[in-house]
């Protein structure tokens, strides 16, 4: 009778953490209204009367303050009621972009749709992954990349729509409406999410054995060699990925030759390999080791990049296939991260750890849109940005070969 009981507890609880993975994915989708930002570029650029460098300001400081107070809120999702963080995260988010339609100028709107929207998705974007590995203790690498596959895929429905919506009625009053969509739907989803309890976490066990949920504390991450590696390949495949995703638009318009329309159509596509990117990822962390994915990233980037300066120029398919591979490595290093934290740190402390993790994000963020953004106002060279990419990714690979642990060391 006992057996009976425990084994109903067991699928019950098996059942119910599900939710939070689906619910996760379409509180992601819509906090990854960022990537999208390709989209509003353009329009942000002539509305403002700037240059490329400028008209990525505001995308730059999101991504930023986005990781920013990710870290910073990772030391208070346990004090507080996940729940209660989510909801300020997704007030501040909605906040960000009603305030963006009254923006007067390029700085105004760097502190609305930058600081003040990026802010509120770092407060909410470490919630539904913290809460998720506490369900998934036994495949947390996995589900945490089930739940980033929202973050990824967002760019296929927020980047059709807020263009359709800025063809309609305008890039301020663009701003206005998905600022008001997310202040409503956001806080919805946030109220449902919330720790199992102990007698919930205590059924999550592979066959045979019990889950380890300890891990080091911050303090002791700071001090490995591998946190080293971790952090400055986190920064190289953000600073590719990041520049990347916000230069997809231009890319296709200037060298290859396509219409800004196209483009947002191809950006389906683009979105579906940036959310297969996630589980994949973390898959691949999770089965062979983090050493080994980084590697394969790092080769399959090189490979696109390659592709791209040799074959890419005006020609649709090159290109279709080269951000195909670019978005899905950006998808692969927003789940390479989190899951080689807890596969080499643990869950007792991953909501601080992938915090401190996390501000390598904001790092490659800045230094992608800075350093992209003066190599074509100085030279307006497309080819050379790929050049660049390549010496990146030869960093990233010396980086893991002599940082990163390999599995069972």
């Amino acid at each position: 009778m006992k057996e009976n009981i425990s084994l109903d507890l067991k699928k019950s609880t098996n059942s119910k953490r599900w939710k939070y993975v689906i619910l996760g994915i379409i509180l992601m989708m819509l906090l990854g209204t960022v990537y999208s930002y390709s989209v509003f570029r353009l329009a942000v650029q002539n509305y403002f009367e700037v240059d490329f460098t400028s008209s990525g300001l505001p995308y730059m400081a999101s991504l930023a303050f986005y990781s920013l107070f990710m870290f910073v809120t990772g030391r208070f999702i346990d004090r507080f009621h996940p729940r209660n963080i989510m909801i300020f995260g997704s007030l501040l988010v909605a906040l960000g972009w009603i305030l963006s339609a009254f923006a007067p100028n390029i700085y105004v709107l760097t502190l609305t749709y930058g600081v003040i929207s990026g802010a509120g998705v770092g407060i909410a974007y470490g919630v539904p992954m913290t809460v998720v590995a506490r369900w998934f203790p036994e495949k947390k690498g996995f589900a945490v990349g089930l739940v980033l596959v929202g973050f990824g895929l967002s760019p296929l429905i927020t980047a059709p729509l807020a263009r359709t919506i800025v063809e309609l009625v305008g890039l301020t009053k663009a701003f206005l409406i998905l600022g008001a969509g997310f202040a409503v739907f956001l806080p919805v989803l946030s109220y449902f999410f919330e720790y199992p309890e102990l007698g919930d976490s205590s059924q999550i066990k592979e066959e045979g054995k019990s889950v380890k949920v300890s891990g080091h504390t911050t303090k002791e991450m700071l001090k490995d060699k591998s946190f080293k590696g971790l952090y400055i390949n986190f920064i190289i495949g953000t600073t590719i990925g990041l520049m990347l995703v916000g230069m997809t638009t231009s890319i296709g318009v200037e060298y290859v030759g396509l219409t800004a329309t196209k483009v947002t159509m191809l950006m389906t596509i683009f979105a579906i390999f940036n959310g297969m990117g996630r589980p994949t990822f973390g898959w691949l962390t999770d089965r062979l080791s983090p050493r080994k994915a980084m590697l394969l990233s790092y080769i399959l980037i090189i490979s696109a990049a390659l592709v791209m300066v040799l074959f890419g120029e005006s020609n649709l398919i090159v290109y279709i296939i080269g951000f195909a591979i670019f978005w899905f490595n950006l998808g692969g290093w927003l789940a390479i991260a989190p899951a080689s934290t807890m596969n080499m740190y643990g869950t007792g402390h991953y909501s601080q750890n992938y915090g401190l993790v996390f501000t390598a994000y904001g790092i490659g963020a800045v230094t992608g849109v800075i350093t992209s953004g003066m190599l074509i106002d100085a030279h307006g060279n497309y080819k050379l940005l790929f050049y660049y990419i390549i010496a990146l990714c030869l960093v990233g690979i010396f980086s893991t070969i002599n940082f990163i642990k390999p599995k069972n060391a």
